[in-house]
């Protein structure tokens, strides 16, 4: 990683040597942390710039930056090779890259796997090496979980620096935020049959195991838990699993978190709380909340509660609605989530959806801007290492079609015509039909 290292100083010269940029990230968790990262170390050296968030970077927005004289892209870039007709361009990204001219820091040209081992927040801090706590919210947000390679280098630096802690306990969403009904009841990663989103089981689970949900007549959280009530909890819900034909699922229970105990005790305590915090934001278009929220601004957080509110609740209506509606189009899951699911959140629909056995990806799409169709796909690590490569797929099967796409080999995203949609999905099976 030396030379990674390296380039990455160089990437912070070149940044810095910029006059007024035009900062340009990503909407969703990685990308807003990693936007932060930028403009916090542009603010800590007094530099002047300007921010602003996009769904994606294509014709349109690249016609619209060609007047500006400096820009900065952060969590894409590498993508798109149009990038090269602009003026003064530092990109910071971690997605799959080829034909880029303009001065780009990405972990994949050095050997660094960008969809598992360094997200674009990760490349951000080792070339700024400030906010360590928002290269590991970035790196949770894109499901790079547990941080392996440079992604662990980077959580050794800040458990170095007390800034992170690393726990060893239940994975579910809201340990020190959430009342522990609701805790339990919309915890849905994994999914607990005739628990989740039934809030009077959940209710008569803890009253079952006599585990108090309240002391000193104030609500408790899992965090409060003593060990023991924990892990008579985590037991049971176990055996409901197990009881339920879920064996498989049981082992995602427990795992790796990680603490920011400089950050106040609410969403942004921990960084899978945070990361969906940050997605609630981006994804909604209020990225400036998000940015607000990871430099500590306390009227940023209030906002960004109500808007994690309505992303929780799109998220559930996502679910409710994928678990009677996915396809099985034989090389591929298909989910058609046309005026059901939004287009901001239909590759997290189908991140949650996608089961680690499953033997082919899934393919989600939605109503998108401009008489477009957003397409998401994810596939699983085992596909991967059987040689899939979403990425490349999706940004081969899009280039003839009028569209944009790329991204990783386990996830990918598009967008194209919305009359050409099944001549993609005509395109695409034929080239997953390869891999068999």
């Amino acid at each position: 990683m030396e030379d990674f290292f390296e380039a990455c100083g160089e990437a912070k010269k070149t940044a810095f040597s910029f006059k007024e940029p035009l900062i340009v990230h990503h909407h969703d968790a990685d990308g807003v942390a990693s936007g932060a990262i930028v403009v916090s170390a542009f603010l800590k050296e007094g530099r002047k710039f300007r921010r602003e968030c996009i769904k994606k970077l294509d014709d349109n927005a690249i016609e619209r930056y060609k007047k500006e004289k400096e820009i900065i892209f952060v969590d894409l870039g590498g993508g798109n090779e149009r990038v090269n007709e602009l003026q003064d361009v530092l990109i910071i990204d971690h997605h799959q890259t080829s034909e880029i001219k303009k001065h780009q820091i990405n972990p994949l040209l050095y050997g660094i796997d960008g969809s598992d081992e360094l997200s674009a927040s990760g490349t951000a801090y080792f070339v700024f090496r400030n906010d360590v706590d928002l290269g590991i919210v970035g790196a949770v947000g894109d499901m790079q979980w547990p941080l392996t390679g440079a992604n662990r280098k980077m959580l050794e630096e800040g458990v170095k620096s007390e800034k992170v802690t690393v726990e060893e306990d239940l994975k579910f969403y809201g340990r020190y935020s959430r009342p522990l009904v609701q805790f339990l009841a919309y915890s849905d990663d994994p999914y607990v049959p005739g628990i989740s989103y039934r809030e009077d089981r959940a209710f008569q689970l803890f009253k079952d195991l006599k585990i108090p949900i309240e002391e000193d007549g104030k609500g408790r959280v899992y965090a409060d838990l003593d060990d023991g009530e924990k892990k008579k909890l985590i037991s049971t819900i176990a055996n409901i699993m197990i009881e339920r034909g879920q064996i498989s699922k049981v082992e995602e229970l427990v795992g790796e978190s990680y603490i920011f105990p400089l950050r106040p005790r609410n969403e942004t305590y921990e960084a899978n709380e945070f990361s969906t915090v940050l997605n609630a934001c981006g994804r909604w278009g209020h990225a400036e909340v998000g940015i607000s929220v990871c430099l500590g601004e306390k009227n940023g957080y209030e906002k960004a509660r109500g808007l994690l509110q309505i992303h929780r609740k799109m998220l559930r209506g996502g679910m409710e609605y994928t678990a009677g509606n996915m396809q099985d189009f034989g090389n591929f899951f298909f989910l058609d989530g046309r005026g059901h699911i939004n287009e901001s959140i239909i590759g997290t629909v189908c991140g949650m959806a996608t089961q680690q056995s499953w033997k082919k990806p899934i393919v989600g799409i939605a109503k998108g801007e401009n008489a477009t169709i957003k397409i998401s796909t994810r596939g699983t690590r085992r596909l991967v290492n059987e040689g899939l490569n979403l990425g490349k797929m999706l940004r081969e099967s899009v280039a003839d079609i009028g569209g944009v796409g790329g991204g990783h080999r386990i996830a990918a995203g598009a967008s194209i015509p919305k009359e050409k949609i099944n001549e993609f999905l005509l395109m695409l099976s034929k080239k997953l039909e390869k891999l068999d």
